[in-house]
């Protein structure tokens, strides 16, 4: 089987018990670093020395078919260089490629940057929904925040300490400088921090510099109060931009508190549509 186990993200000590005799036990390790994994496997005092294969960005997608059939001889360890894999980082078409071929797939929970830096953040924990790196030019983050600045849940960011500050930035001109953020730098590790304020103030923290790994938690946006006539042209806009009308019916009542029904409804009779089927023709005798 293939077998997803979670790493520390910093602190050795998090290594559970079920992580380390699967290192001791291992023939095969597939990792995002086999330098990485070989440090871990001597920071946690593991004897044993598996195979190492790499298992990164760059070669996943050739790589994977053939880990699959070293998983049908016997099991296969699939590390990160911390945290799950898969999780905004390698592993995810290899498990494609395993579902698809009928192989096992199973996992060691362990330490996720992503909860943990939503569980310290002190912003609301029932909805979230992580969003990762976001782009490296400024265009294309203010692009892609834009998409979501009217996302309801909480949002989970991974950001570099270089481009820290300009995020916080461009999410203030996006989101609107008193959004609530959190910026939770080098989680578990003896440095660890966990600035929260507006996002405005956190970029102003941030232009003096930041070190480490950042995760950066965001308070969903309040609902917005609009109009049905107003919902139903935003919905017809997501149409327009390749969405289909119950998806854009739904995003758009998720965002405002209108109801699904009667936005896609309106939709409908906006486009001169109903939303009942026609009956069929009757043939003649």
């Amino acid at each position: 089987m293939i077998i997803l186990a979670a790493t520390p993200i910093g602190n050795l000590g998090d290594a559970s018990p079920r992580l380390v005799a699967a290192l001791e036990a291992a023939t095969v390790i597939a990792s995002e670093d086999t330098r990485t994994t070989q440090r871990l496997l001597q920071g946690l005092g593991v004897t044993n020395r598996p195979r190492l294969l790499a298992l990164h960005d760059h070669n996943e997608k050739d790589r994977a078919q053939s880990v699959v059939e070293l998983a049908e001889e016997g099991d296969v360890l699939v590390l990160s260089d911390a945290g799950m894999p898969t999780v905004s980082d390698p592993g995810f078409a290899l498990v494609a490629a395993a579902a698809a071929a009928g192989v096992t797939v199973t996992a060691i929970p362990g330490p996720s940057a992503v909860i943990t830096a939503l569980a310290v953040s002190g912003l609301p924990t029932d909805r979230f929904t992580f969003e990762g790196f976001l782009p490296r030019k400024g265009g294309d983050r203010r692009a892609a925040l834009a998409a979501v600045a009217r996302e309801p849940r909480t949002m989970v960011f991974f950001e570099s300490p270089s481009r820290l500050a300009d995020t916080l930035r461009d999410m203030g001109g996006v989101f609107g400088a008193t959004r609530r953020a959190a910026v939770c730098r080098e989680l578990t590790k003896f440095y660890e921090e966990v600035r929260r304020g507006t996002v405005e103030e956190l970029a102003q923290w941030a232009a003096e510099g930041v070190r480490g790994e950042i995760c950066v938690v965001v308070e969903g946006a309040a609902p917005v109060q609009l109009s049905l006539d107003d919902g139903v042209a935003e919905v017809l806009l997501l149409v327009a931009a390749g969405a289909r009308l119950k998806a854009a019916a739904a995003e758009v009542a998720g965002q405002t508190g209108l109801s699904s029904r009667d936005l896609y409804q309106g939709a409908l009779s906006a486009r001169g549509e109903s939303g009942e089927k026609s009956p069929k023709p009757s043939q003649s005798s």
